[in-house]
């Protein structure tokens, strides 16, 4: 079944690190979300290909796997929209058996929620799809689309997500996935462009969105932030300032960095307080530079 376990984040609310994104695990994970049809693993490989490109420095498989294991937290009965932090330790590593929704082998998520054991999103056994339904509409799409959202990434943002999500409706048709899901899944790629662009209701993009921004909490972030300047090493020190600068403020502008209770809860005031201190940093720096008449470069 898709893994419903509980790792990612301990009882006090401490980030706690995710699998190591290795090809094999990931391979697993895969496998138990798409099924095992040739042209799924075909399509697995070429994700995991992708996500291992040597010029990536954050956009990485570990990156894939830390959203993986934070959807996993959101969707997890304990970590309903509403749900109070649990502190249940992880139940199996991430890859573990491909089985469907249902407890039986993984088919791949064709059918739409109710159906085939492929895309069934109901029944199985308590800790399967069923028990999660509160948090994402529909945890499966979620799942695809966070396998997705960054399989292209040159570094250009919007363009790179646009890219993904046509990359997502050109493949996942040919392993089975209905029409409607696939819109989605391409929808939800879009939306990871810009978090705050989320609208009202939308269970999938919250917790897809809220999965993807777990990192603004870890007590890693300064490796993070190292690793995103490394993508950005084309970028001359005070255009990236002012980049990173303006996509930070925007994020702290918004009401809530997080749109599930569950994640504001764990995570929004330890990021608030990470990026507080990065833009301090990087006003600073920014100080320290010539002025400039060029707009910056948008970052993501």
């Amino acid at each position: 079944m898709i893994d419903d376990r509980t790792a990612g984040v301990s009882p006090a609310g401490e980030w706690a690190a995710p699998g190591d994104g290795s090809p094999g695990g990931l391979a697993r994970d895969w496998a138990a979300l798409a099924g095992a049809s040739p042209a799924a693993l075909a399509l697995g490989a070429e994700l995991i290909a992708r996500w291992s490109e040597p010029h990536r420095r954050y956009h990485t498989r570990a990156h894939l796997a830390a959203v993986l294991t934070a959807i996993d937290r959101l969707t997890s009965p304990a970590g309903e929209l509403g749900g109070e932090p649990s502190g249940g330790p992880a139940e199996e590593p991430r890859g573990g058996p491909a089985e469907g929704p249902g407890g039986g082998p993984a088919e791949g998520p064709g059918g739409e929620p109710g159906g085939g054991p492929a895309g069934e999103m109901g029944g199985g056994s308590a800790g399967g799809l069923g028990g999660v339904m509160g948090a994402a509409g529909d945890p499966v799409v979620v799942r695809l689309a966070a396998w997705f959202h960054d399989a292209i990434y040159d570094g250009r943002a919007g363009w790179d997500e646009e890219r993904s999500a046509h990359l997502a409706l050109a493949r996942l048709p040919g392993c089975g996935v209905p029409a409607g899901r696939v819109t989605e899944v391409a929808r939800l790629v879009r939306l990871t462009a810009a978090h705050d662009t989320l609208g009202p209701g939308d269970r999938n993009g919250a917790v897809l969105c809220d999965a993807d921004l777990a990192v603004l909490a870890s007590p890693g972030y300064g490796d993070y932030t190292r690793a995103i300047r490394q993508e950005y090493a084309h970028v001359p020190d005070a255009d990236f300032a002012a980049g990173r600068s303006a996509v930070l403020r925007r994020l702290l502008a918004t009401p809530s960095l997080y749109r599930t209770s569950r994640a504001r809860g764990l995570w929004e005031e330890r990021a608030r307080a990470n990026m507080t201190q990065e833009l301090a940093r990087l006003r600073a720096l920014a100080a320290a530079q010539p002025a400039r008449d060029e707009p910056p470069q948008q970052l993501s």
